[in-house]
């Protein structure tokens, strides 16, 4: 199978499976969802995935239908289906079924849907581009929700001005990007936003903050400005399908490209763990 589909216990194809149409994610993007990468049909950082998926199920009170061994091992055996080296591997869970009303049954026991499709990593040493736009979201991105409206207007904002992320901020305040988390060198020191409810914490910049201080890399966990990203020795943006690639150009000006043996070094010590976690020799298929 070159790509699988699941939903409440069953496996076709996205084109096959059919989606109940009172399932609550349809009238309120009810539900909360992760994502990875998989390597070598190893479900990449399999844990740390799961751990935030169920707390921000938690946070919205929506009731997984499996605990977290048996979600873990029922995705990677779903990978394992799929042709091919490299996958993006998301999950999502919904309320669950009802007739449409805004509150619900607390009973409920929610829907779990899996997509698995063919993945290339970006390669780390191609500099993407950058915009960036206000952060007009709620005061609860640190639930990782289905209701990601502000997310894709953000996105096709940066399609088109040949962008590959936007860049958000609460007035001079940096937050994160659109689907990616971004951070910033200077002076040697890894600056990143903290882990509160503005950001989603993502998991792959934990790891790469991780890798920081096994290099000994000074890190410090604050919000930094529009004017500190604009002046950063180098502008880092990370995700969990693509670990730590560098901008070269944010709306259309120059930045970054001042300490490329510091990046080369977090780069390098970000793929080395994923390369030694999913068994694979490169990133490129």
């Amino acid at each position: 199978m070159k790509e699988l589909a699941y939903y409440d216990g069953r496996i076709g194809t996205p084109e096959e499976l059919m989606v109940p149409f009172q399932d609550r994610v349809h009238f309120f993007g009810d539900g909360v969802y992760d994502a990875t990468v998989g390597g070598n049909h190893k479900v990449y950082l399999l844990e740390d995935h799961l751990d935030r998926f169920y707390s921000s199920a938690k946070a919205l009170d929506i009731k997984i239908p499996m605990d977290k061994k048996e979600l873990g091992e029922l995705l990677t055996k779903l990978l394992s289906m799929v042709e091919g080296n490299t996958h993006f591997v998301y999950w999502q869970v919904t309320r669950g079924t009802a007739p449409r009303d805004h509150a619900y049954d607390e009973a409920m026991l929610g829907k779990l849907w899996v997509m698995i499709r063919p993945n290339k990593l970006k390669d780390p040493d191609v500099p993407i581009r950058l915009i960036t736009m206000e952060d007009t979201r709620f005061l609860y991105c640190n639930i990782k929700t289905l209701n990601l409206l502000p997310s894709v207007l953000a996105s096709q904002e940066a399609l088109k001005a040949g962008a590959m992320e936007t860049v958000l901020h609460r007035g001079d305040m940096v937050t994160e990007c659109a689907h990616s988390n971004v951070s910033i060198l200077k002076n040697g020191t890894f600056l990143s936003h903290p882990n509160d409810n503005l950001i989603l914490r993502g998991i792959a910049k934990t790891h790469m903050i991780q890798a920081c201080y096994r290099l000994g890399i000074q890190v410090l966990e604050r919000a930094f400005t529009m004017e500190e990203l604009m002046d950063a020795d180098e502008v880092i943006v990370t995700s969990s399908s693509n670990f730590c690639l560098h901008a070269d150009v944010i709306d259309g000006k120059s930045v970054g490209g001042k300490d490329p043996v510091t990046l080369k070094k977090i780069q390098d010590a970000v793929l080395e763990e994923y390369l030694e976690y999913t068994g694979r020799d490169s990133i490129f298929d």
